[in-house]
């Protein structure tokens, strides 16, 4: 059988280009939600809504970043970005079997759970672990207006301009498209499957802690 898999597949990353990887995305997002969102918005507790538009399309401007590292890692590690390529390099494929090695569709159900799970505990648990990380930390917490997420979503007065402002929900989309292309791509699809060689059976903790510390544009929910 001839062996279609790329001489760099297997190749596990260094230490220092895990963390030259990890800075290549944290360090823009840091800049962008730290340094140019305050300056573009100083008046960003008077208008929420303008602020949460303009920090919107910072973050988005960093993902789509995030995704265009990751293609460029994948074609200088495997030479080409054909779909196939892809696919195999970012592990874009059916889940394995832990017996036998082979796809198996199936095991798609047991995202549904951990889906739902996801989906819900940063809305249930996202308020008590910022409040318990801030408490902590408290130099971590925003400063007021900082986040306009909290004015956007609670305000009565937001929620009434909000009705119409298709902009802002287009923003939002191409935000919610990228964070998958973007971070999903380069922390799970990228580093992960290359971390075991630094970090051995513990790859995939180190990968979690790796993705909590790059949160530098909103040091408040790092947990």
């Amino acid at each position: 059988m001839t062996n279609t898999t790329s001489p760099q597949s297997n190749d596990q990353y260094s230490l220092a280009k895990i963390l030259g990887i990890w800075a290549a995305a944290a360090v823009p997002m840091g800049i962008l939600g730290m340094v140019v969102y305050p300056a573009l918005t100083p008046d960003r507790v008077a208008d929420p809504l303008k602020a949460g538009s303009t920090r919107l399309i910072l973050l988005t401007a960093g993902l789509v970043w995030q995704f265009v590292l990751a293609m460029l890692i994948v074609y200088r590690e495997e030479g080409d970005l054909r779909w196939g390529t892809t696919r195999r390099r970012l592990r874009l494929n059916a889940p394995l079997d832990p017996k036998t090695g082979e796809p198996r569709r199936r095991l798609w159900l047991w995202a549904i759970p951990f889906s739902v799970l996801a989906f819900a505990s940063p809305q249930l648990l996202g308020p008590v672990l910022i409040k318990l990380w801030t408490g902590i930390l408290p130099f971590l917490a925003p400063a007021p207006g900082f986040d306009p997420t909290e004015a956007l979503l609670r305000s009565s007065e937001m929620q009434a301009q909000l009705v119409g402002a298709w902009g802002f929900y287009g923003l939002f989309l191409v935000l919610a498209v990228f964070n998958i292309l973007g971070e999903e791509f380069l922390f799970r699809g990228v580093l992960l499957p290359k971390m075991e060689g630094v970090f051995g059976k513990w790859d995939w903790v180190a990968n979690g802690a790796l993705f909590g510390a790059y949160h530098l544009h909103q040091p408040w929910v790092v947990l």
